[in-house]
């Protein structure tokens, strides 16, 4: 698909171009990556992403229900899962560009999906993640029998700090006061060294790779299953966008952070932490501190931390940015009872610190209009 044609649509957003063609290298296993490009006779007016894979019902699940359902699943494997075919990306936000008329796009895109999934009989077709800014152009989706959900949100800090003292009063005093203690307890009794590379090599990738499993191990959401490869290529294929931060106790790797970053936002995108001693010195909260000055150094304007974890970065002050899932089952005569399903299936149900966080949403709202 030519790059030139691609980006004349497509949001000028980091997961671009670079990023897809690093996806397809890297040959993941869970998911099939598609790339649409609608043309109006020979120009490009509009270009989406989506992907095939088995989906598992159980994926908003967490705590001591998510333990029952891996326990059948031990079992009976696939109980849980359908295939879906999903528009947008299974790490990330979901992004459509659209260069003519809204409805004809929406219109050209769900045919196409409708055709692919019918093609692989796929059971479920979803948009996945898509911000308040698309509600407009999914719209017409409603009447396709879609059925909207809101997601997992994804997390924003403002940087608008002079220095991180200045970010620390913005804090509630609680919650500064914690930080400062957890930064007392480890700033000057233990050397804990940082390094930032572009491109790392060989050595330092299979030890970010073993502290990236070890997250994943522990992580009871998300699609995807990384292959070495994808950290590996990602520099070449994304030059000068792509940020490895790494924390070092007498040179052995026990945090690292990979960024995507431009001039104006840095994406927290994966994080791996040495869980043998991580809570002993708040890796967490440390690398956030030394990832926070570095944006404040290079006058980047946006902090993003992206979905889950919800919990450290309420009290991080980050900003919650609602996300919404559009969901159809193929079968009609079982799609009212799938509906009335993931009614109960809401993300907020299996997360206090979620639930808590849109409750201090809405209060804020409500404020405001007064």
């Amino acid at each position: 698909m030519p790059e030139t044609d691609w980006k004349k649509v497509y949001p000028d957003v980091l997961e671009n171009y670079g990023f897809f063609n690093n996806l397809d290298e890297a040959n993941l296993d869970q998911f099939t990556m598609h790339y649409l490009m609608v043309y109006d006779r020979k120009t490009p007016v509009a270009a989406t992403t989506f992907f095939l894979l088995n989906y598992s019902l159980d994926t908003s699940i967490n705590g001591p229900l998510r333990r029952v359902t891996n326990s059948i699943k031990k079992r009976l494997p696939n109980i849980f899962s359908l295939k879906a075919l999903v528009c947008g990306m299974p790490m990330g936000e979901g992004h459509i560009g659209s260069s003519v008329c809204s409805k004809a796009v929406i219109e050209t895109i769900s045919r196409k999906l409708e055709q692919t999934a019918r093609k692989n009989k796929a059971a479920v077709i979803a948009f996945k993640d898509f911000r308040d800014e698309y509600i407009n152009l999914l719209a017409p989706l409603k009447n396709k029998g879609f059925k909207k959900f809101d997601s997992l949100p994804t997390t924003m800090l403002d940087v608008k700090f002079k220095n991180f003292e200045e970010y620390l009063n913005t804090l509630s005093a609680p919650n500064r006061y914690d930080l400062r203690r957890k930064f007392k307890k480890v700033d000057g009794k233990l050397k804990i060294a940082m390094e930032i590379a572009d491109n790392p090599d060989d050595a330092t990738l299979k030890d970010v790779y073993k502290l990236y499993l070890d997250i994943v191990e522990k992580h009871d959401m998300g699609f995807e299953l990384l292959p070495p490869a994808f950290f590996k290529n990602l520099p070449k294929n994304m030059p000068g966008k792509v940020k490895y931060f790494l924390w070092k106790i007498d040179g052995r790797l026990v945090a690292f952070l990979l960024c995507l970053v431009s001039e104006d936002i840095l994406i927290d995108y994966y994080v791996g932490l040495d869980y043998t001693i991580a809570h002993q010195y708040h890796l967490y909260f440390l690398k956030f501190r030394d990832v926070l000055n570095w944006c404040i150094a290079n006058k980047i304007k946006k902090y993003a931390m992206g979905i889950t974890g919800y919990e450290p970065k309420r009290r991080l002050g980050f900003e919650f940015i609602p996300l919404h899932l559009y969901v159809r089952l193929q079968n009609r005569m079982f799609r009212p009872v799938f509906n009335f399903i993931c009614q109960f299936l809401k993300f907020e149900h299996f997360d206090p610190s979620l639930k808590k966080a849109k409750k201090r949403d809405a209060e804020k709202k409500a404020h405001a209009k007064k």
